[in-house]
């Protein structure tokens, strides 16, 4: 219990200290933001602080928060250490960057913008890596929420009959103008998600004793042995970093007004999501008593889980309250995700959003993969699972990446002496993870596990060599052209 209200205040301290010097670092001015030099009506709209952050909220608060979680939880309290400096000096930061970095060219995705630092092989890469990232967090995001709302619903209501629902919605979010259909319900359902983790936390809190939230502990109780590094840095993703994340704050980036709005809406909506990684970390091993039990239950579905924990804790109606929001999380990211990847591809084949028919030759084919996708994890026994683990490696790769060309910016504007460390620093961590994981991994090339630890190092320090390397020729520059 005192754990987790100290990760809460160690959140908004991150917040109101490390954000603020985030913010420095990119130093935002008073310069005219792409939402009113290039309005469109479509995707290029001007949106109030309070909406925008919403949006930006429900984007990126997708299952991740919840079900990443309940499963990064097995491995014990220790999760509430990851989710939070995770968040504080990795996430938050990466979101900013990628929000603010966009802001500053036009609305770029995150493909664009690693072709302008990174390189056009770079770029070519990550445009392809960026649209399979999207459609599969699109097919997760359907899939989870059809299996809740199958249970909440009569016998005809199956979860085939929710699949098809949600790709018709879909279809329109992806098609209609940003501020017709996302802009009005986010609010509403922001404010709702926000109840939610609230009523899950309140009941657990005030349950007369009934459930006990553990104290963090260094000790790794996953029951299988599983080890905590890699696992549970890519498990817990978005509670704590996600590279879904760089593919959505562009999308917001197109929406600001003023660049001084980016804190609040990047860095303080990851610092929000966080709290509800927390809420539901500390929910999953309080709701069963031992992680061996949570595990266990695990194997049914999150979304048992999920079921059973807001129905346990909070009664029919509340429960039925929490689960209504966790429906919601993972519809309004997959909901961006497909728009999302609209955008990249409508920046790779330089086609005009504005015309109907030039939204309509992408979002089709994105739909149509996206509902095979989904088949295969319906009629597959361990789909959903197996969609989730290359989800989450994806996701993480993309972290990295997306870190690593913040860091790119970054230098190029002359922040090498320290600025720039505050990104390189979280993209070195994310790179060793990243490589571990895919050594390691049953879904990797599953090698041994000293061997992809050794690796993984040697990935990550030659990351950060060829970084300080950089640092030193443009101070050796900088030096030079101080003499003359």
């Amino acid at each position: 219990m005192i754990s987790l209200l100290i990760s809460f205040a160690v959140l908004i301290i991150g917040y109101l200290l490390h954000g603020k010097i985030t913010e420095k670092v990119f130093a935002p001015d008073d310069r005219v933001t792409p939402a009113i030099s290039h309005k469109d009506g479509v995707d290029f709209v001007p949106m109030k602080t309070w909406k925008a952050f919403l949006i930006q909220l429900l984007n990126i608060a997708g299952t991740g928060p919840i079900f990443g979680a309940l499963m990064g939880a097995v491995f014990g309290p220790i999760v509430f250490l990851w989710i939070i400096f995770g968040s504080v000096l990795g996430g938050a930061v990466h979101d900013y960057m990628s929000g603010m970095i966009s802001s500053r060219h036009k609305g770029a995705s995150i493909a664009e913008l690693s072709g302008e630092y990174l390189g056009k092989i770079t770029k070519i890469i990550m445009r392809i890596f960026s649209v399979v990232l999207l459609v599969l967090c699109g097919v997760v995001f359907v899939t989870s929420p059809a299996e809740l709302l199958d249970k909440l619903t009569p016998e005809w209501m199956n979860g085939t009959f929710w699949t098809i629902i949600i790709l018709v919605y879909y279809l329109l979010a992806t098609l209609l103008p940003i501020d017709k259909l996302i802009g009005k319900l986010y609010p509403v359902f922001g404010v709702l998600l926000m109840v939610m983790a609230g009523t899950v936390l309140g009941g657990i809190l005030f349950s007369g004793g009934k459930y006990t939230i553990p104290e963090i502990t260094l000790a790794n109780l996953h029951p299988s042995g599983t080890p905590v590094w890699p696992y549970m840095f890519i498990t817990v993703a978005c509670g704590a970093i996600s590279g879904f994340h760089a593919t959505q704050s562009p999308m917001i980036a197109k929406c600001l007004t003023s660049e001084k709005q980016g804190r609040k809406i990047f860095y303080g909506a990851m610092i929000c999501e966080s709290v509800i990684a927390l809420v539901w970390a500390a929910a999953g091993v309080a709701f069963y008593g031992t992680t061996q039990i949570l595990n266990e239950a695990l194997l049914s579905g999150a979304s048992n889980v999920v079921y059973e924990i807001s129905t346990g804790v909070l009664g029919v109606f509340g429960g039925f309250l929490a689960v209504a929001g966790v429906i919601i999380c993972p519809i309004t990211s997959g909901d961006t995700a497909f728009r999302s990847a609209r955008l990249i591809l409508a920046e790779t084949f330089n086609l005009d959003q504005k015309k109907l028919r030039h939204r309509l030759y992408i979002t089709i084919p994105l739909l149509v993969v996206g509902g095979l996708l989904t088949l295969f994890a319906i009629l597959n026994e361990n789909g959903f699972q197996i969609l989730w683990r290359y989800f989450s490696w994806s996701n993480q790769t993309l972290a990295m990446i997306s870190l690593w060309v913040a860091t790119a910016y970054l230098l190029k504007k002359g922040k090498y002496k320290f600025g720039s460390l505050i990104t390189a620093l979280p993209a070195t961590f994310m790179t060793a993870v990243s490589v571990t994981y895919i050594l390691i991994a049953k879904e990797g090339l599953r090698l041994d596990q000293t061997v992809s630890y050794i690796i993984g190092l040697v990935a990550a320090t030659a990351a950060f060599i060829a970084y300080a390397i950089c640092i030193f020729k443009k101070m050796k520059r900088e030096k030079t052209k101080s003499v003359f």
